[in-house]
């Protein structure tokens, strides 16, 4: 009982209530993957309450299970891009049976924590040019490989996983400018060899909204369409237009925000977004309050890693993005990245219980 007293459970319930969401939206528009997603999300929760009763400070006096979990994800990248079968344009997913497990997403778990090791030790010597590039060297390598998937993003967020943590490590004005003088040469060379035709048209898509309405930018519109005529309480569930009518493509993923919307009105979007803010200002709080640096490297890194997701797939959703396959934590579909997100929930209520 004394346990249960010293979780946060204002955080907990944010995450509830954004999970709760998406199981409407999916009830209304995939009733099969809504007991799919179901599964996932009480899974999920009692995953956040085993992992919380664990100290995981031990890490960072192991440095040999941190680096396991690097090797890990590295590991299951590779065998990703050999053995997984293609889905939707990309080889990202390992089939285990009947589950799909999304290799990407556990190199986004592994980045924080990695990364919360690294630069808890390290962040005395941040002003050290051979510091950064040795974090780069460990940033590279499970970036490249998603990258080959391709699935660029995860590459994205990987990037501000470990940018935000270079920022909350205090580096130098210089460096950051000179860093990213450096990430805008490789952006442009991305942009000429690496970037297929039709991920430019998405890019060239945020600036040109009226491109291509019957193709690039039908999503977009469609999406548009969907929060626009949702008034202020929304149409019902299982009234939405745009999303019973097989407009709106990706309705569970992607574009899940613009789907609940239209059903349940402005009021409750704002309420989903008012639970976001919540959840990450009781992160911030945790790891401001924690009682030593790898704790609060892994809250910190967990908040980038949160917002870089929403504003991504929000922007989408209002043409303000490009769509480029990133989920709106605990509210989109998929199982890999709901398991992530509360493993990380779990952590960071332990740290909550030891501050």
């Amino acid at each position: 009982m004394i346990f249960f007293k010293s979780i946060d459970w204002k955080l907990n319930a944010a995450i509830f209530a954004i999970t709760a969401a998406g199981f409407l939206s999916l009830l209304s528009s995939a009733p099969v993957l809504f007991y799919k997603q179901l599964f996932w999300g009480v899974a999920g929760f009692i995953l956040v309450f085993l992992i919380a009763r664990f100290d995981w400070r031990f890490f960072v006096n192991y440095k040999s299970v941190i680096f396991g979990f690097y090797v890990a994800a590295i590991f299951l990248l590779v065998a990703a891009y050999f053995f997984a079968p293609e889905i939707r344009g990309t080889k990202g997913w390992l089939v285990i049976g009947p589950f799909h497990f999304q290799a990407a997403e556990f190199a986004k778990l592994t980045a924080i924590i990695f990364f919360a090791y690294f630069f808890s030790r390290k962040h005395a010597y941040i002003s050290k040019v051979s510091t950064l590039a040795v974090s780069f060297v460990y940033f590279a390598p499970p970036a490249f490989l998603v990258a080959l998937q391709p699935d660029f993003g995860s590459v994205l967020v990987l990037f501000f996983i470990w940018f935000g943590f270079l920022l909350i490590s205090g580096i130098r004005w210089r460096h950051l400018v000179f860093s990213l003088i450096i990430f805008s040469f490789l952006a442009a060379g991305m942009w000429q060899v690496v970037l297929k035709d039709y991920q430019k048209e998405r890019i060239f898509g945020v600036f040109f909204p009226e491109m291509d309405p019957l193709g690039i930018n039908y999503n977009v519109i469609q999406s548009k369409i969907a929060i626009g005529s949702a008034g202020f309480f929304g149409k019902g569930f299982g009234q939405g237009s745009q999303v019973q009518l097989g407009f709106l493509p990706e309705a569970q993923t992607d574009f899940i925000f613009a789907a609940f919307t239209e059903e349940w009105g402005m009021i409750a979007g704002i309420f989903l977004l008012a639970a976001f803010a919540v959840m990450v200002f009781r992160i911030i709080k945790i790891g401001l309050a924690a009682d030593n640096n790898f704790s609060r490297f892994v809250c910190l890194g967990t908040v980038v890693l949160l917002i870089v997701q929403f504003v991504l797939n929000i922007g989408s959703n209002l043409g303000l993005t490009p769509v480029i396959g990133v989920t709106f934590p605990f509210l989109s579909y998929g199982g890999s990245s709901l398991l992530t997100n509360f493993i990380l929930i779990g952590i960071i209520q332990s740290v909550f219980i030891r501050r």
